[in-house]
């Protein structure tokens, strides 16, 4: 009787460890997209800086402001469309 019950714990206590780690898969592959999306604000505010930034000083003005906004603008759009590519790269490649 002792198989018995040890037949029917083991698939319990399985379902209940893959549940834990699709929720850890899950967790990770959040973490993993707010460090990407931290590396792309960094990337963009590094190259709309040197872009748009002749002098810093303790006021933006409107030429500057309206580059910055620029830049941030057509770097995101840019990496939208590299996304999306690739989006499309990879859903062609599965099917």
């Amino acid at each position: 009787m002792a198989d018995f019950n040890s037949s029917f714990d083991m698939p319990s206590a399985s379902l209940s460890e893959n549940a834990e780690s699709a929720e850890l898969q899950r967790l990770i592959a959040v973490e993993q997209q707010k460090a990407q999306f931290q590396a792309q604000v960094h990337n963009f505010t590094d190259v709309c800086w040197d872009k748009c930034m002749e002098k810093p000083s303790s006021k933006l003005d409107s030429r500057t402001e309206t580059c910055l906004v620029s830049c941030v603008e057509r770097f995101i759009d840019t990496t939208l469309a590299i996304t999306n590519r690739f989006t499309q790269m990879v859903q062609k490649g599965a099917h």
